[in-house]
């Protein structure tokens, strides 16, 4: 069975996996939502900042739960 890694090697930088798969969180949730504004499907959203917000938070988790199983 293969060990979580615990430290993300990126060109001998070594990165907490929750923040590389935070940055990726906050990098989809943004081009998500800019594809909603386009298509108008924003404006179904009562608050559209905090639909952005609870959009990063469960990509991240998601992200860091497909990526990085421990």
């Amino acid at each position: 069975m293969l060990s979580a890694p615990y430290e993300v090697n990126l060109a001998g930088v070594f990165l907490p996996p929750m923040l590389v798969a935070g940055a990726l969180g906050l990098l989809l949730s943004y081009w998500l939502t800019r594809a909603l504004t386009r298509y108008r499907l924003s404006r179904f959203f009562a608050a559209p900042p905090l639909v952005f917000l609870s959009l990063v938070v469960i990509l991240t988790g998601a992200i860091e739960s497909l990526l990085f199983i421990r």
